[in-house]
């Protein structure tokens, strides 16, 4: 059985599938010896190479779905490397082996909040498309007067420079004298989208947080810059938004109220950790000396439950469910 190449390659998680139609544009993809055209089908037993280097192609039995929340702090930039050496989202995640984590949609650098990871390509690019009209929930502070006259033009739509765009929902939540708060929700993620509609009234955004992505809202007590990965359940929630299968593997065990307690302050640590290492160059290896020097001790309490049975094979996990 064949599948077309940007598929099979969103799917083995070397990125999403927008992502991957532009590096068979580029020339960079190259199946059995030739460079790959936009369209072309593989099979299982395909040798691709990307930028001159083999990758893993996986089929979709083989591959468990993974996301992660993440609390995006200002200053971050959703990329992964940067030439000015700038902090980037990717820097805090978890390291994976024959896998990696694809962002689901952008946010500018000076956008903080909710930010969902995959290492599945074709669920970040179902969850991306405008076709499937998933909801974007946005905390924004406004500076200046706002008018119901703006408020009826921001519902009703306005025309931006790459097409017409407007806010399904707003709803005013505070603030005092030119410093307003509103959500807005929109079901799109043109770049700057939220800014460029408020900037369109000649009012001006001072401050803009990601709430919700679906029905997935930010997860109460995660700190900027921590994460932490999604159960099953939320998952499939996710899947099921956008037409696809569901899961049966998961990384993560079922979580009750004081195991999500519990890596929240994990993530929490791990959060002031990273500072602490950043203002101290000294304090990792500090850090690692202490640690090597500690004695291991002896596991206590029951053993954790194997992932879920499935049809796939169990994976090898390196579970943590936060990280710096």
């Amino acid at each position: 059985m064949t599948e077309k190449l940007q598929k099979v390659l969103a799917r083995s998680g070397h990125g999403s599938r927008r992502e991957i139609e532009q590096k068979i544009a580029d020339g960079r993809i190259r199946v059995n010896g030739h460079v790959a055209q936009l369209g072309e089908r593989i099979d299982g037993n395909a040798d691709v190479l990307i930028d001159g280097h083999r990758v893993v192609v996986k089929d979709e039995a083989s591959q468990v779905c993974r996301v992660l929340m993440y609390h995006k702090p200002e200053g971050e930039l959703v990329t992964r490397k940067d030439p000015e050496g700038r902090a980037t989202v990717y820097d805090r995640l978890q390291k994976l082996h024959g896998a990696r984590w694809i962002a689901v949609g952008r946010l500018d650098v000076n956008t903080s909040g909710l930010l969902l990871f995959t290492t599945d390509g074709e669920l970040a690019n179902r969850l991306m498309h405008p076709s499937r009209e998933v909801e974007r929930e946005y905390a924004v502070r406004v500076f200046g007067e706002v008018s119901q006259h703006h408020l009826h033009n921001l519902r009703g739509g306005v025309k931006l420079e790459d097409g017409p765009a407007r806010f399904r929902r707003i709803v005013h939540t505070g603030g005092e004298g030119m410093n307003q708060w509103f959500n807005v929700t929109l079901t799109e993620g043109r770049n700057r989208e939220v800014r460029r509609l408020w900037e369109s009234q000649g009012l001006q955004v001072s401050r803009l947080i990601r709430v919700r992505y679906g029905d997935v809202l930010l997860e109460k007590g995660l700190v900027q810059g921590a994460w932490i990965e999604m159960p099953l359940e939320r998952v499939n929630y996710l899947r099921k938004l956008v037409g696809m299968e569901a899961e049966l593997q998961s990384f993560v065990n079922v979580v009750d109220k004081k195991d999500g307690q519990r890596k929240l302050q994990q993530a929490r640590r791990a959060v002031r950790r990273n500072r602490a290492e950043k203002a101290d160059p000294r304090a990792q290896a500090k850090q690692k000396a202490s640690a090597a020097a500690k004695p291991k001790a002896k596991p206590k309490g029951k053993i954790k439950s194997k992932p879920q049975s499935s049809r796939r094979n169990n994976p090898q996990s390196d579970n943590g469910s936060s990280s710096s």
